[in-house]
Formats: structure tokens, sequence, C-alpha cells
């Protein structure tokens, strides 16, 4: 397969994923402040600063908007064109991606998101989320879905779809890191809070982030806390949004495309994901708060990085020889001939 081809596959699955993640976290912090009663700019503030530095666009915030508050935030995350993740942002940018290879991937992946495309472009977008967020929001999320279910029944599931795969996990389990993340920059009341009513609301709202309330709920059937929370979003093995279950999938697709046996690996973004995944079934959520939850997760942050970074460089760019090289190429071939 072409790298050009790999890279519009993996980054195309990349943001459509990255898409529904953000239209989920904003539809879930919009019904949680109707829980709240007198909000000023400080709550509102104290409320929306987190769901900024959880998508990392803090800086990029505060240069375009004076303050953070419901209206300023969900415009930057949804409509804003110069935030690259935006909704509006990434859907257009899978679409692009897309249209580079449009004769690689079947009508009906196109044709899903294209409609996604002409619905955020036309004037009815922003009319539909000013009659109601939640139906905007849940547009974006069923576009979502439906292109992951069209990809599934009529994509082969060749090399192509592995490299999608690649993608759409590698970007779940970063978001799911990042939601999680949010709670560490949640402010309280007051001490007397933490174990309380508003905490649980709060860890309630990040389980309906990751879609995550009701799989919860099936194996804790006590309220939440953040031990078991924390514990079910990163080491659960069978929730498909828990970053533990996401590296797995992550890692048993890259040996896809590669054809090498799992527990082994070919190249260096196999290792790195091999690395991740053992660190990650041999360790517990007594580790982890151990050494902090907000710093371990900034460590798999990095992680996923490193892995996107390596991934980029394994198999989908290619640095040019330099002059020296090329010449000694061609003379190694000539003297074959």
């Amino acid at each position: 397969m072409l790298s050009r081809v790999a890279d519009s596959l993996y980054w195309m699955s990349r943001y459509i994923e990255r898409a529904e993640n953000i239209a989920r976290l904003l539809d879930v912090n919009l019904q949680l402040l109707l829980d709240f009663e007198a909000l000023d700019d400080d709550k509102l503030k104290e409320h929306w600063e987190p769901v900024i530095r959880a998508a990392g666009e803090e800086e990029l915030f505060y240069e375009l908007y004076d303050q953070a508050d419901s209206q300023s935030v969900t415009d930057f995350l949804t409509f804003n064109r110069e935030n690259s993740s935006s909704v509006i942002s990434c859907m257009f940018a899978a679409r692009e991606n897309a249209r580079m290879i449009r004769d690689q991937i079947s009508t009906e992946m196109w044709q899903c998101l294209n409609h996604a495309y002409l619905f955020l472009k036309s004037n009815n977008a922003k009319k539909v989320w000013d009659e109601g967020p939640y139906e905007f929001y849940k547009q974006i999320q069923d576009y979502s879905h439906l292109f992951q279910g069209m990809t599934d029944s009529t994509f082969s599931h060749t090399e192509g779809f592995y490299f999608m795969q690649v993608g759409k996990y590698l970007e779940r389990a970063d978001k799911t890191s990042r939601i999680l993340d949010i709670k560490y920059h949640m402010l309280l009341p007051s001490v007397d809070d933490v174990g309380g009513a508003i905490d649980a609301v709060q860890w309630g709202a990040i389980l309906k982030s990751c879609s995550g309330f009701e799989a919860y709920h099936s194996v804790y059937v006590t309220a939440v806390n953040p031990l078991k929370v924390s514990n079910f979003l990163i080491f659960n093995q069978h929730f498909p949004r828990s970053i533990l279950s996401c590296v797995r999938h992550l890692d048993a697709n890259l040996h896809q495309i590669s054809g090498c046996n799992p527990g082994f690996y070919s190249n260096d973004v196999e290792r790195v994901s091999g690395r991740l995944m053992s660190d990650l079934t041999y360790s517990n959520i007594s580790d982890v708060f151990k050494s902090g939850l907000h710093e371990y997760l900034s460590q798999l942050q990095e992680r996923f990085v490193e892995i996107g970074k390596v991934m980029y460089e394994n198999y989908m760019f290619h640095a040019r020889p330099d002059m020296e090289t090329e010449i000694a190429t061609q003379q190694q071939q000539q003297q074959q001939q």
C-alpha cells in the first residue's frame, strides 16, 4: 500500500473519532450545568477550563476569547475553524482525507462523510445547535457510528482497514485518558465535598463523557467513586473505551499490518506499542494512585504521542536519500547490470 493512502486512512479514522469524543464531552458538560444553581462567571470558568485543558488547546483558546464560559468554549470546540481540533475542523479534515483516496474506500463510506460535511457546511447546522445542542452533538456521534459501521461492513478487512483501526484506537485511548484527567482540574466548593454529592456527579459526568455510565454500573453496583471509576476507565478488559482495551486492539491491528506474530515485534511502532500494553496489563489501580493519577495519565499521553510519531516514521514518511547515497545506489545498480 502507498504510504500516502495509509496516511489518509489513518488520519481519516482519527479525525472522526476525535470529533465524536469532543461532541460527547461538550454534550455531557452542557447537561451537567443544568444540575447547578447560581452560576456566576467564576464558577463557569472553573467548570469549562478543565474541558479546554483536556483538549490541549488552552493557549489558543485565550488568544481567541477573553473568558471561558458556555458560549465561548462550545463555539471554540465546535465551530471555530482556527481550532484544528474543533468538531467542524475534524469532520472537514476527515472528509478531505477521504476525498484524496476516494477510489480506495467504499461508496457508502464516502457518502456518509459527505453528508456530514454538507450538514456542517450548511446553515442548518448552526440552526440545529441553536435550537438544542443535544440534537446537534447527537447527530455528530451518529455520523461517527454510522461511518464505523459502514467501514466494518463495506470495506475489505485488509491492510487499509487495519491502518484505520490503529488510528481509531490510538485516538480513543488518548481521549479517554484526557477525559479522565479532567477530574484532576475540577474544583470542589470545599474539602468537605470530597466524596460528597457534587464529587459523585462530577465522576458520573466523566463516565458519561466516555459512554461508560451503564457499563460501569453493570460491573460496580455501588455508587461511583474515584478508585473504581479510574480502574474501570483504565484497566477494564471488556469496556471498548478503556485504555487497556484500546491499546490491546491497537497492538493487534499493528501486527495485522506487518504480519508479525503477536508477542513479538518487527518494527519500532510494534515495540513501543507492545511495551505499553505489557505495562498496562501488569499494572493495577493501586500502582496508579501511588504515583498520582494525573501524573500517570500525563505519562500515558506522552506514550500515545510517541506511538503516533513512530507510526508516522515507520509507515508514512520516507526520507529522500541525499545526493551521495543516490549516486552510490545508481553506481551499484549499474555494476549489477
